[in-house]
């Protein structure tokens, strides 16, 4: 299952980048894929410091909260949904679980409700899975310290990444709107979250 979803996410990935070739020339398409537009390096550079800053403030909260030692374990393999999840969760919230020509307030409050969604759809405060061998799957719901930070920080990475593409204060940071420093954002805490539990121990074999 993991990598027909890498799959499907690869296929999808060379549509938007279609798009985001044709954005730039003379004939750009325009039900093209949103966000699939250029922006400038200094934007991409922007956007990855930013999330590494995120990342240092979430794991210096772990150990300050004592609860560094409660992380879940993944396996080498799961890597490849960590990369994929830096264009396909970029490409549904950043690009399409947004309210956009409809004013300030309509965009700022889809920005919160919808980060509030990205938040409570990371399995830290819930899990679905089985209670032993043969015993059939249910929501387990975790409300510790360690899941309500955890939950707290992706709300607020959540907050950084629409910030990214909808720069309200800095419109010239990204003024086509570009989900790139986005996923370059997404990709390097993620990439950088992979370094951390490996570095902890909680990354167990390759399967």
């Amino acid at each position: 299952m993991l990598l027909a979803v890498a799959g499907l996410t690869a296929y999808v990935f060379s549509l938007w980048l279609g798009d985001l070739r044709r954005q730039k020339t003379d004939a750009p398409d325009p039900r093209a894929f949103p966000g699939a537009t250029p922006c400038s390096w200094f934007a991409v550079g922007f956007a990855v410091v930013g999330a590494l800053v995120l990342l240092a403030l979430e794991t210096g909260g772990e150990y300050a909260l004592g609860v560094s030692d409660q992380q879940s374990n993944i396996t080498a393999l799961y890597l490849l949904a960590m990369v994929g999840a830096a264009f396909g969760e970029e490409l549904v919230f950043r690009g399409f679980c947004v309210v956009t020509n409809r004013g300030r307030l309509a965009l700022i409050g889809s920005i919160i409700g919808f980060s509030i969604v990205f938040a409570l759809g990371h399995p830290f405060l819930w899990d679905w899975k089985s209670a032993g061998a043969g015993l059939p799957h249910q929501f387990v719901f975790d409300f510790s310290l360690k899941a309500w930070w955890s939950t707290a920080m992706v709300f607020l990475f959540s907050f950084w990444l629409y910030a990214l593409r909808f720069p309200l204060r800095y419109p010239k940071l990204n003024p086509q709107r570009s989900i790139i420093p986005c996923i370059a954002a997404h990709l390097a805490k993620n990439l950088g979250v992979f370094v951390i539990k490996l570095a902890q121990g909680h990354v167990s074999g390759w399967w």
